[in-house]
């Protein structure tokens, strides 16, 4: 299958064909152990945007290849920014266009995911870890803290004890730590975590889209609200689903013990 038109490969970004309604996107920069340029991050978004409305893609899985994710951001142009500098960075409107892609996003980690690679990882939906990943928001060695996110994201999946000794200590956790702490939903072998966050994707990608968007934005929405709140939001979700032709199409495919046929719509 042909890469669909506006889904190229950019000067840090790798992008397999998609297939199933999967699209593979691997960080290119081995040379800084693919830390987070804001062109980086940029190209990222850009690509993510473009995904979105495009048909043929129904899930995104990134990755940074078997031996690192993301070492964390790029501090040659980090420490080129003063305090003005940082007040006008480009970079935190860039990260929330990550946070809104309304599609599952699943992120394949080997090695280190330190800093902004922590919480790249940390905007996907669902990580799966090779046993050789590192997880850490070392930025208190430096003397600043996560600016991407890091500690909202970070004290929501992890508890308060675990969150507060990964940032202020700047000590790593690993793979297994990780998923024991609900960071991580699996852990495979380093040259597993890309074919099974694909096939992962894959079973994704075959049911309703409709119904996985709806589901990704109550689930995301669960943090932000009061439990009642959220179920409110979760019932009109669930309400407007039952006016869909896929939502038919599942119930009757399920009774005549066959497979769905599930159209968007």
């Amino acid at each position: 299958m042909n890469k669909p038109e506006g889904l190229e490969s950019t000067t840090h970004l790798l992008l397999m064909p998609p297939q199933e309604g999967v699209l593979l996107v691997q960080l290119n920069r081995p040379e800084a152990r693919n830390a987070l340029t804001t062109e980086l991050l940029i190209q990222l978004a850009e690509v993510l945007d473009q995904a979105s409305l495009n048909e043929e893609i129904s899930a995104v899985v990134i990755t940074g290849g078997e031996k690192v994710f993301a070492a964390g951001a790029d501090l040659k142009q980090m420490a080129s920014l003063d305090m003005v500098g940082v007040l006008n960075d480009t970079r935190p409107a860039i990260w929330q266009k990550i946070a809104c892609f309304p599609k599952p996003l699943i992120a394949a980690v080997n090695g280190f995911a330190l800093g902004g690679g922590c919480e790249l990882a940390m905007h996907a939906d669902i990580i799966i870890a090779g046993d050789n990943a590192k997880f850490g928001q070392p930025e208190i060695n430096l003397a600043i803290i996560p600016g991407a996110g890091g500690t909202q994201r970070l004290i929501r999946t992890v508890g308060k004890s675990l969150a507060m000794k990964m940032v202020l200590s700047g000590e790593f956790i690993s793979a297994e730590e990780a998923r024991q702490s609900g960071l991580v939903a699996e852990v495979t072998s380093p040259e597993d975590s890309v074919s099974r966050a694909i096939d992962l994707a894959r079973v994704i990608a075959a049911k309703s889209p409709l119904a996985i968007q709806q589901a990704k934005d109550v689930l995301l929405n669960a943090f932000e609200t009061h439990l009642d709140v959220g179920l409110q939001y979760e019932r009109k979700a669930f309400t407007v689903l039952a006016a869909t032709e896929d939502r038919n199409e599942g119930i009757n495919a399920f009774l005549e013990k066959r497979k769905p046929d599930f159209k968007g719509r």
